[in-house]
């Protein structure tokens, strides 16, 4: 049986679930999985299910999806659950996050297909390597910005990459960039957002004496760390800690905040409510 995961949103109304759940019985789909929220402060409703079927191919159930859909004012997907997210991972010379996610994604333990590693530094090209990763080196000034941008887009596009991670890519994407991403973007701010935006939040946070240190994964927007959040998670700080510190401390918390994320959109549990998520986990 074939495995599909279809997710939706429209304005919500009785009987969503009922004609969905007909769709898929009238079909031969058995339902696997199943999550909806009615977000009474919009009147939206959400809903992901993750279903099998024998009788009808994707494309064939794409078009009577589309037909059903109509009548609600569906904004929905239909994803194959077998095929990976094929993935590009952007990063500069902090590899915690790049590593954890190639372990992982070699372990097994997340549905992505890493096609590329784009870096303005060379550090790790050997660690691709050792991945059987392209590895591409573009390097990034204000002057050839534009021209850098063009490349990874074009490297971006010619794997047919449906996720684009900064890894730790510590290089402010232009708004034309960020619009040619939207919705298939996820940054790792090593903050808790939306505190300490921008750059070197450990030293903002060491000169406020926090006494949390925090990860915040989030869609990459033109509005600099402001895009939708995904997952954040933090790590305890006291008077004694100093910015290496935090630093070293922070950086496990990235990684799992990053990795859970990625694991999330990947499984297409992650929908936007504007300019925040649903996630059905």
């Amino acid at each position: 049986m074939s495995a599909y995961i279809l997710t939706l949103s429209c304005p919500d109304r009785t009987g969503i679930v009922h004609a969905v759940s007909g769709f898929l019985l009238e079909r031969g789909g058995n339902i696997e999985e199943a999550a909806q929220y009615n977000d009474h402060g919009t009147g939206l409703f959400f809903m992901r299910v993750r279903f099998a079927c024998t009788a009808h191919g994707r494309d064939a159930l794409a078009k009577e999806l589309g037909e059903l859909a109509v009548g609600f004012g569906m904004d929905w997907k239909l994803h194959d659950a077998a095929q990976p997210v094929k993935t590009v991972i952007l990063v500069s010379k902090e590899g915690h996050c790049l590593n954890d996610l190639l372990f992982r994604w070699k372990s097994g333990l997340l549905a992505i297909d890493v096609r590329a590693i784009v870096s303005n530094h060379r550090d790790f090209y050997q660690l691709a390597a050792s991945y059987n990763v392209p590895f591409h080196h573009i390097p990034v000034t204000a002057a050839t910005k534009p021209q850098a941008e063009a490349k990874q887009l074009e490297i971006i596009e010619a794997e047919g990459s449906e996720l684009v991670v900064l890894a730790r890519y510590m290089q402010v994407l232009s708004n034309d960039l960020c619009a040619q991403l939207a919705g298939r973007a996820i940054n790792i701010h090593h903050s808790f957002l939306p505190s300490f935006k921008g750059a070197k939040p450990y030293y903002q946070a060491h000169d406020r004496g926090v006494k949390l240190i925090g990860a915040t994964a989030h869609y990459v927007t033109a509005d600099l760390d402001e895009g939708p959040i995904i997952e954040q998670d933090v790590a305890r700080a006291d008077h004694t800690d100093t910015v290496e510190d935090l630093t070293a401390r922070g950086r496990d918390t990235e990684s799992q905040v990053l990795a859970r994320a990625v694991k999330w959109h990947s499984e297409r549990r992650v929908l936007m409510n504007g300019h925040k998520t649903v996630i059905f986990k």
